[in-house]
């Protein structure tokens, strides 16, 4: 698909029919839970033009504001759309994977769970990166620096004057203050703080950290861009969709967008940064001529770098949430998962590989229900949070507005299935409890204990919990994508900021260490350009 030929026209001045001017000293793609803080940490400087592309439109909707309504997100105008290759090992499903198209992306749409990752993730990526600046006590520095935190204190750990609002319900509701007992009583340790000691540890069972102050959700684009909004160094464009990055030999030169019906052409004097999130960005790169020289071949994409790593290792946590039926109204607070519980399926593992939500309100795929859920349900989300057989992200055309193929390969391997299968007895087993008994008038789904009813319910009711990461990932081995300081190996002034990134997926929700990510970039391009 020929783009370039409809580029818009500028003026003696440099700037288009649009207003957007021909050159800006950085160009940051995507206001995600990365890019909105790369963004404010460059604008932060006066002297420094930045211009922040954004595909999606408002974030300023009761359904984002609301934090009691992110249930009616999936599927919405406000993201993506994106759905995984049919699974054989699914029934043949092709399973929705959420990602926000909307100003502050996932943290616009997702459940608020701030889950800072656990202190091994972070050691291995500092190894993998042999970069020190990675490891988990240089980014408990971080962390301290950004967080408002409102709960317990843990001054060691816990930041309290930071932009982003971090707080937890601090009046359990009966059916959470049952939870907490519950999981306690099935050896899972309780704890004040999920993101404190409990992190760093076999796991145990808190209250959930949320992004939420006042009843109203607190996005990273709100915590970061929005304040600066008004600045004469910083443009925001959106409803604009980034199709390629344009190359000078080995260099990154330019942005090509659609916005207003017409194709853009913007320039960086500095770097582009690519924070598009795990699906996109690796789009973007192999539409550029940079990934497996044998993928773009595909397409008669000319070859820039060959980097076989580009959209290899796709990662993601899966689940198949258990549902019971309450028999009465229950409290509906908070973003609904108010508690949280990780743990191990073998405990010589080094960190927990499950996890679980307590959700007021009934969860599952339309296959595991096929008729809808009676209205009081609670479920526990039993989630797989480490991933043996990673997916793969392939094009499908050279028409950048063509979907990329996901194979993101759920229940690949026996181990995953094991993880699947010993998350779900383990919730059943806490579901069905003492503990519980006042909340459960009958369990929906799985509904049994028998084998074949167990492995009906993985097939029909996994699904995807919208954590997708590691496709560009950071690294010195052949299959690396970025070093240590987020540069695309072989190209000038390109950088990845966002959870392409990661080696690995981290242990838990993914928001707050694509903030880390963020903000590692944000000093990076401090240093390196002395801002």
């Amino acid at each position: 698909m020929a783009l370039s030929a409809d580029i818009d026209g500028e003026d003696e001045q440099g700037q288009s029919s649009t207003g957007i001017r021909r050159a800006y000293d950085f160009i940051v793609c995507g206001s995600g839970s990365s890019g909105s803080v790369v963004a404010r940490r460059l604008a932060e400087n006066p002297d420094v033009n930045v211009l922040l592309i954004e595909a999606g439109g408002t974030d300023d909707l009761p359904e984002i504001i609301d934090p009691l309504q992110w249930p009616t997100l999936r599927g919405s105008a406000q993201e993506w759309g994106f759905r995984a290759l049919a699974n054989p090992r699914l029934n043949g499903r092709s399973i929705p994977m959420a990602m926000g198209r909307v100003l502050g992306g996932g943290s616009s749409i997702n459940v608020m769970s701030w889950s800072r990752g656990h202190r091994v993730d972070w050691d291995d990526f500092a190894a993998i990166a042999g970069d020190a600046a990675w490891n988990y006590h240089s980014v408990l520095e971080i962390y301290s620096r950004i967080e408002n935190w409102q709960g317990a204190r843990d001054p060691r750990r816990r930041g309290t004057s930071g932009p982003i609002f971090i707080d937890v319900i601090h009046k359990p509701s009966p059916l959470e203050f049952a939870a907490l007992q519950a999981y306690a009583e099935a050896g899972i340790p309780q704890f004040d703080d999920q993101n404190g000691i409990m992190m760093e540890g076999d796991g145990g069972v808190a209250l959930t950290n949320v992004c939420i102050r006042g009843g109203v959700r607190q996005s990273i684009y709100r915590a970061y861009v929005h304040p600066l909004l008004g600045k004469p160094n910083l443009t925001m464009v959106n409803q604009a969709i980034v199709t390629k990055v344009a190359l000078d030999e080995n260099r990154a030169e330019s942005v090509e967008f659609l916005h207003g019906g017409r194709l853009h052409r913007v320039s960086a004097n500095c770097e582009i940064i690519l924070s598009l999130g795990a699906i996109n960005t690796p789009k973007i790169l192999m539409l550029s001529g940079i990934g497996d020289e044998r993928e773009l071949a595909r397409f008669e994409i000319p070859v820039v770098q060959n980097l076989p790593g580009v959209g290899r290792n796709f990662q993601d946590h899966f689940m198949a949430p258990c549902v019971w039926q309450a028999g009465r109204p229950l409290e509906r607070h908070g973003n609904l998962g108010n508690v949280t519980a990780i743990w191990k399926s073998n405990r010589d593992l080094d960190r927990p590989d499950l996890q679980s939500f307590v959700v007021t309100g009934g969860y599952a795929s339309p296959q595991a229900a096929p008729t809808p859920l009676p209205p009081d349900c609670w479920s526990l989300t039993s989630a797989v949070l480490r991933i043996t057989e990673p997916g793969r992200l392939r094009l499908t055309s050279n028409d950048p507005l063509q979907p990329v193929e996901i194979d993101a390969h759920f229940l690949a391997s026996g181990d995953d299935r094991m993880r699947l299968r010993t998350a779900i007895d383990f919730s059943r087993e806490v579901g069905n409890s003492k503990a519980l008994a006042d909340f459960r008038k009958a369990e929906i789904l799985p509904g049994g204990s028998d084998t074949e009813t167990i492995e009906a319910f993985m097939r029909n009711g996994t699904v995807s919990h919208s954590h997708q990461s590691c496709t560009a990932r950071m690294g010195r081995d052949a299959m690396s994508v970025v070093d240590s300081r987020l540069r695309v190996y072989g190209i000038a002034n390109l950088r990845i900021a966002d959870a392409s990134v990661l080696p690995r997926v981290t242990t838990g929700n993914t928001m707050a260490p694509c903030v880390v990510i963020g903000e590692r970039a944000g000093e990076i391009l401090q240093q390196d350009y002395r801002l």
